[in-house]
């Protein structure tokens, strides 16, 4: 196919920003050919660190994102960095309504930062359901550094453990019950505890608060680095106050997971999870090809009159993809 040409690869993997952006936009709107695409792409992927940051609403996760990303060009040997910023999908257009990319135009001249704004499209967890693939098509460009920044809707933010090598999550201060109003989803996943602006009043309580969770919850079960005590890092981003320690604690994460030999057990685990997601969103795109519409209706209401019930109903519509 055209699209999965040698030409558009190869314009790809040399650095060329329209190919990456056309590439995108054929994973992400699932185009003819984006299958295929990603197929060519993968053999080139499996360099590049992807940290994902979350958090709540507000707490200023592109403004970090904006800070790392210039710590990373101007400090740490000119990295080059993919942002793909997750946003809630406009009821209207379908497309993205925060506008991550204006939010961080300082760099729209800058051909070492590429971003893409996604929209969640009803995903949930945060992620948009092609984020995944995004992000893969990030990593066969030659990006050195991937940054995902998630919607920050609460415990569903979980998901983001699947893409990460580092998962970075943002509290800040002020916030009502702070800690205690998302501990129970996405308090156990983070590598790295930040608290933005940190010069409001509050940010020692929330530090005693993510302490004293430490000291009494476990990891989540899938976490295999259960002796890491994930740091807290204090920053104000609008003022570029504790990007550097932020950078070093990553590094510091990176350097254990290395030592202890857990980057590929945890990449494994990543994979295992995303390939039930995979093969779960193969058999739903079969079962839809199987109902129409009309025939989705017609089953609805048959088991709405209880002339029939929905379990036989998915077992039948099961075994007939098992036949295809």
């Amino acid at each position: 196919m055209a699209i999965t040409s040698t030409t558009l690869v190869d314009s790809l993997r040399a650095g060329d920003a329209r190919a990456l952006a056309r590439a995108i936009s054929v994973v992400e709107n699932r185009q003819s050919g984006w299958a295929d695409l990603l197929k060519a792409l993968f053999p080139h992927t499996g360099k590049a660190r992807v940290i994902g940051l979350t958090g709540p609403p507000g707490a200023g996760k592109s403004t970090l994102v904006d800070q790392l990303a210039k710590y990373y060009r101007n400090k740490k040997e000119n990295q080059t960095v993919g942002i793909i910023a997750v946003d809630p999908t406009s009821p209207y257009t379908g497309g993205a309504i925060l506008g991550d990319r204006i939010r961080m135009q300082d760099h729209h001249a800058d051909p070492g930062i590429f971003i893409r704004s996604m929209a969640t499209r009803g995903s949930l967890g945060g992620l948009a359901r092609a984020t995944a693939d995004v992000a893969t098509v990030l990593d066969a460009s030659g990006r050195d550094l991937i940054m995902i920044e998630t919607v920050g809707v609460g415990q569903d933010e979980v998901e983001i453990v699947r893409l990460a090598d580092v998962t970075i999550v943002i509290l800040v201060p002020g916030m009502g019950d702070d800690v205690q109003t998302i501990k129970a989803g996405i308090m156990e996943i983070a590598d790295i505890f930040v608290i933005n602006k940190s010069d409001r009043e509050g940010a020692e309580r929330v530090e005693r608060e993510i302490r004293a969770m430490q000291s009494l919850a476990t990891r989540m079960p899938h976490q295999i680095n259960d002796h890491w005590t994930p740091p807290i890092v204090k920053t104000v981003a609008s003022q570029g106050v504790g990007t550097e320690e932020l950078a070093e604690a990553i590094a510091g994460y990176e350097a254990y997971l290395k030592k202890e030999n857990l980057a590929f057990k945890k990449n494994v685990e990543n994979w295992q999870e995303r390939l039930v997601e995979m093969l779960r969103d193969a058999m739903l795109e079969k079962a839809r090809a199987q109902l129409d519409g009309a025939s989705l209706e017609r089953y609805a209401a048959e088991i709405a009159q209880h002339k029939r019930d929905p379990y036989s109903l998915v077992e039948e519509i099961v075994e007939k993809i098992g036949h295809r």
